[in-house]
């Protein structure tokens, strides 16, 4: 079992808000304004030299808030961050916490006139107010992004489109296959509409006005989110088309083929692609052995793609599942900052 770490955080918490031009306008109505928790280390104000910046992705149903609150037998990021740095394994860094949970439960991080244009406010916004607001290495060479799950594949979504704009990424757990990862949903998700006229709207109207969110409610808010990112139909909203016939769960080619153009797997055939990577100081995922939404057949199969492809990249399976492994922070967390600090001693700015 966890440790449970009573020291409270040593850096300093602060929060502050973006008004979003590329999130105005989203059908499904969420705020504009955003959130933003940032964690600065211990003695930020006297520090001689700026410090990485890392931003981190929430996983679905989850917020970058989130990562800032009180953990039960365990530690938040800004804990781990401290003693990370205290045990000598990293320096201190700045992290950045944005709210990107939406009215669907979650985020994929890429851009869509559903749920609003994530990948440009990531890009477009954040980054340069959080250069703007703080000690940070200014440029690519200083900044990575890590995330979890749905976070994950955003960072991973970073690394392959914008490359250009990162000095590491690090995704745990991503999102990579989508034929294993999501089609095994669909039936569940057919018979589920059914019930609703096979409407989306009717099943998003049930789920808002039920008292309480269920389990079977949350796998369906995601399968819409995904089909709202992957590929979006203004038009029908607030229904929000699937990629398969309500009635016979046959694929609808044209609707998948749309899906498949933002699976990582799919993106890492393109040169484009593995360039941007090639331009990352650090490419780290990592995936539990008995992930089971089955990324991590996706995830060897996307590391044996970057190892045929020259590409440079760590990767590594664990022994466990998708739930509760934070622990695996403490590898990436120390390799991003080598990466972007180009420190092989991190204790000696500590």
């Amino acid at each position: 079992m966890p440790v449970h770490n009573f020291r409270p955080p040593q850096g300093e918490l602060l929060h502050f808000e973006i008004d979003s031009r590329a999130l105005e306008g989203n059908l499904l109505g969420d705020p504009a304004r955003r959130r933003v928790g940032v964690y600065l280390p211990a003695g930020w104000q006297r520090a001689a030299t700026p410090f990485p910046l890392l931003v981190y992705l929430a996983s679905f149903t989850n917020s970058g808030l989130k990562m800032l609150g009180w953990e039960r037998f365990g530690e938040n990021l800004p804990q781990r961050l401290d003693r990370l740095r205290a045990e000598g394994k990293m320096g201190p860094v700045v992290m950045a916490f944005p709210d990107c949970f939406t009215s669907l439960g979650g985020n994929q991080y890429v851009d869509s006139p559903v749920m609003g244009r994530w990948e440009t406010f990531l890009l477009q916004e954040l980054l340069p107010e959080l250069e703007r607001r703080f000690p940070v290495v200014s440029g690519p060479e200083g900044r990575g992004v890590i995330g979890f799950s749905s976070g994950g594949y955003g960072a991973l979504i970073q690394g392959l489109r914008h490359g250009q704009h990162w000095g590491a990424v690090a995704s745990h757990s991503g999102d990579l296959g989508f034929d294993l990862l999501f089609r095994g949903d669909f039936p569940r998700m057919a018979t589920l509409l059914a019930r609703h006229g096979g409407e989306a709207g009717n099943l998003l109207r049930a789920v808002r006005s039920a008292p309480k969110v269920r389990g079977e409610d949350l796998h369906s808010l995601l399968l819409l989110a995904q089909a709202a990112s992957y590929d979006p139909d203004p038009g029908a909203y607030p229904d929000i088309p699937l990629p398969f016939d309500l009635e016979t769960c046959r694929l609808d080619p044209d609707r998948w083929r749309r899906w498949l153009e933002h699976d990582p797997l799919e993106l890492v055939q393109r040169e484009s692609c593995l360039e941007r990577l090639r331009q990352l100081r650090l490419l780290y995922l990592d995936c539990g052995s008995f992930d089971p939404y089955h990324r991590q057949y996706g995830a060897r199969r996307f590391a044996r793609r970057l190892a045929r492809a020259g590409v440079s990249h760590r990767f590594e399976e664990f022994p466990d599942d998708h739930s509760g492994v934070q622990y695996r922070l403490d590898v990436s967390l120390p390799l991003l900052y080598g990466a972007l600090s180009g420190r092989t001693n991190p204790g000696a700015q500590s």
